[in-house]
């Protein structure tokens, strides 16, 4: 008995790693999530499970170690995940080692267990699939008692039958390891199985060596789907944060372009009647600044193309202040081909115009830095204008759109230690700083 209890622990220990193995590739999670596969996929799947079974019953019949011996469970979750064919291939695979060992009934048990597996999911609703688990059993008394009352309902009032499909997903590979029990007690030499007569064990057996190996098939089922499952689960989830990412920051990013575009045709309103033609010159490089973000379907863009978007700007705010407007870029070459969000620096370069320099006597000048430091760029947009006071300062991130935004995008894509940094001093000037990590750099997504 301590012999068979350890072997079915062993055999439990194997199942689980045989199925945390498969699921840590990426095709296979993929596999698991559509319930319409394409017949290459699921020649992947059938031949790397059928080659983990293979070659566990080759360690049984080569090294004599009866725990990898998986044929019943493997080639009954072959089809129980993907159909009557995939089940039968896998017990094809895992049956014809065997059949060279003298155990010619293997095969055909093999393919029935998958065959069973299939045509059990052919039957059965596929989220009751997910959601058999290894610990059923704690509820079974419970299902089988409102089952058997659901069917003598549905007698009396001659209605439809509900089946609890746990409960019929529980009898199922129990039923499968009788058979093989009563088929390997009558022809030991021909099928391998675990219990009481086999060649390795004592004929005499109580009851509580039938329940054991009865409940390792079980649970040796239960346990693999309980696995993929949670794998299943956990890559929704992952592509639906991906999914509420990008709606996220296009939301934001819609919010940026309106709140430009109502400053920059705000400016052009007051040049009309007093400077036409600038106004006029003014609508022709907003045209062209506004195709530009018309044609981009990125969020997420090389620092070299956010500049060159930047001097675009630039040049609208340039012809509308004319000479009192400087600007300086001390820009490390090392950063042109970091990856940042769209539209980062435009809201930044216009608060500093906006708040900083309109206001100045004289004009100003706008420094804009990059460089690498930490693994990360950098950015700074400095000006030298009015600056704030320190509750101003604070109160900042919170009423503009444009700062309020960039610094709820840079929390958003790269997580809460990310922000915008500010720092000002009356009669100074103001210096935005960003930090955008460079071993992370974000995939690009698409609108």
């Amino acid at each position: 008995m301590q012999v068979l209890l350890t072997t079915l622990l062993v055999k439990l220990a194997v199942m689980a790693a045989a199925a945390t193995i498969v699921v840590r590739f990426q095709r296979f999670r993929q596999f698991l999530i559509f319930e319409q596969r394409e017949w290459p996929d699921r020649a992947i799947f059938g031949l790397s499970l059928g080659f983990l079974l293979f070659a566990g019953v080759a360690a049984r019949l080569l090294l004599g170690y009866q725990a990898a011996d998986l044929t019943l469970e493997g080639a009954f979750l072959a089809g129980l995940i993907d159909g009557p064919y995939l089940g039968v291939t896998v017990g094809v695979l895992v049956g014809l080692p065997p059949l060279a060992h003298g155990e010619i009934i293997a095969p055909m048990f093999a393919v029935g267990c998958g065959f069973a597996g299939g045509g059990l999911r052919e039957l059965c609703p596929k989220e009751a699939i997910w959601h058999f688990s290894p610990f059923v059993f704690t509820s079974l008394p419970r299902r089988v008692y409102h089952m058997l009352r659901g069917a003598l309902d549905a007698l009396r009032r001659r209605g439809a039958f509900q089946v609890d499909w746990q409960v019929v997903l529980l009898l199922v590979p129990i039923g499968l390891e009788l058979i093989r029990l009563v088929l390997g007690m009558r022809w030991p030499i021909r099928l391998f199985y675990l219990g009481p007569g086999s060649h390795w064990m004592a004929e005499s057996a109580s009851p509580w060596t039938f329940a054991a190996v009865l409940l390792a098939t079980v649970v040796c089922v239960a346990t693999p789907i309980k696995i993929w499952n949670n794998a299943r689960i956990e890559h929704r989830l992952q592509e639906q944060e991906k999914l509420l990412l990008a709606a996220r920051i296009e939301a934001l990013a819609n919010q940026i372009n309106p709140h430009f575009l109502f400053n920059t045709l705000t400016s052009i309103s007051s040049l009309i009647r007093t400077q036409p033609e600038t106004a006029r010159m003014l609508i022709t490089k907003l045209s062209g600044l506004l195709r530009r973000l018309l044609r981009a379907t990125d969020h997420f863009v090389t620092l070299r193309e956010e500049l060159e978007s930047i001097d675009e700007y630039l040049d609208i705010e340039v012809v509308r202040f004319g000479p009192q407007l400087r600007v300086v870029k001390q820009i490390s070459p090392e950063t042109l081909d970091v990856i940042v969000p769209s539209m980062l620096l435009q809201p930044l370069v216009e608060n500093s115009i906006k708040h900083g320099l309109s206001s100045k006597v004289g004009g100003g000048r706008i420094t804009i830095r990059s460089r690498m430091e930490d693994a990360h760029a950098v950015i700074e947009v400095h000006d030298d204008g009015l600056g704030m006071t320190r509750d101003r300062l604070e109160k900042a991130l919170g009423r503009g759109i444009g700062l309020s935004n960039v610094n709820e995008r840079l929390r958003t894509i790269y997580g809460t230690t990310y922000r915008l940094k500010l720092t000002s001093a009356p009669g100074e000037g103001t210096c935005a700083r960003v930090e955008i990590p460079e071993l992370t750099i974000p995939e690009r997504v698409t609108a």
